[in-house]
């Protein structure tokens, strides 16, 4: 299936839902991969573009070519950036999939959803691409394999619509402002002693103590091959609840100005979405039997794995006074560069 160009098409129709039906269409027809676009040109004529994907491109690719009498397929290190292509581009797919079927559906609220949906589909085009160079080595370069021009014409997606560093400011911001509404409507109903809200608080930070999630189960909207992969969600919702309460109980106002901790729970936030993906794709294709049913769960227990591990430790770091630590040595760094000019350090040589 074609793959950078609905990149292209995904990161506009998330943002343009006039648009939707063109891009559905798109998606129908191509689904959501990269498409190795590439020309070249004789003295007489000029062949149509490359119309592939990078990874049926570079599938074929380890398939064919032998290194040290072994095919490329063979090697640990080329395996594992198969399949991390494969799970990305499986995870950017349900993203969309999720998101423009709950546009379909009448939902009017998902700028968040598009936010996240745009930085992984943009950062996964960009991550393909280049391991597809890097497995092609000085032949990726050439104009004829057709990879150099993806390269070339997937850097503005992490750009423009919004760049992803200020979409992450925003996803972060804009979940935080929606929980601080939450903890002032509860700060009132204490004030006010309302019994019933003070002890619905207090069994959901009780449950937090003794290491039992206070979030929705999502079990029983998954499959049951999925049991442990909704379970992991869950937890991850309720520990990602829990971190926003400490992190605006802790700063208050000044959260806006603790761009480091927001970078990183934005990071949590498109985690979590891209599990609530795949989660939601495969159990789909699970209960209808579909003959790629099974490999979905493997992507999908995968991913979710992944995620929960990177997931747990991107919000322990965001309370850890280590990590509070590190971040302020970062802004020192960066601080004395501007301050230079230039870096610091004198050259070794004295040049």
């Amino acid at each position: 299936m074609p793959f950078s160009l609905t990149i292209v098409t995904l990161i506009h129709f998330l943002w343009e839902y006039r648009r939707i039906r063109t891009y559905i269409h798109i998606l129908n027809n191509y689904g959501c991969c990269f498409r190795a676009l590439g020309s070249s040109e004789t003295e007489k004529d000029r062949k149509t573009l490359v119309n592939r994907t990078c990874v049926s491109v570079q599938a074929e690719h380890v398939s064919t070519r032998v290194q040290f009498g072994n095919k490329l397929e063979t090697y640990g290190v080329v395996q594992e950036k198969i399949a991390h292509m494969a799970l990305r581009q499986y995870v950017t797919e349900s993203i969309a999939y999720l998101l423009s079927g709950n546009m379909d559906r009448g939902s009017v609220e998902y700028q968040l959803e598009a936010a996240i949906s745009k930085i992984y589909a943009s950062e996964s085009a960009w991550w393909v691409a280049d391991e597809c160079i890097q497995l092609h080595g000085g032949m990726g370069f050439m104009t004829e394999c057709g990879l150099e021009r993806v390269m070339r014409d997937l850097r503005i997606f992490r750009i423009f619509e919004g760049s992803n560093d200020i979409l992450r400011l925003f996803i972060s911001l804009t979940g935080l402002q929606y929980a601080g509404k939450q903890l002032r409507e509860v700060e009132k109903s204490v004030k006010g002693m309302d019994f019933g809200v003070i002890m619905s608080e207090g069994l959901k930070r009780t449950r937090r103590l003794v290491g039992s999630s206070s979030a929705p189960s999502v079990a029983e909207h998954s499959h049951k091959d999925l049991s442990v992969q909704a379970e992991q969600l869950s937890q991850l919702v309720g520990d990602f609840g829990t971190t926003c309460e400490k992190l605006l109980l802790t700063h208050r106002k000044n959260i806006i100005h603790e761009q480091f901790l927001l970078q990183r729970l934005a990071n949590a936030a498109i985690d979590i979405y891209g599990v609530a993906a795949v989660i939601s794709r495969a159990s789909k294709s699970l209960s209808e039997d579909v003959p790629t049913g099974g490999y979905e769960r493997l992507l999908t227990a995968t991913f979710c794995q992944q995620a929960f591990d990177r997931t747990n430790h991107t919000l322990q770091s965001i309370t850890s006074s280590k990590e509070v630590k590190l971040d302020a040595a970062m802004s020192d760094i960066a601080k004395k560069v501007v301050e230079h000019g230039e870096v610091v350090p004198v050259h070794p040589l004295g040049l």
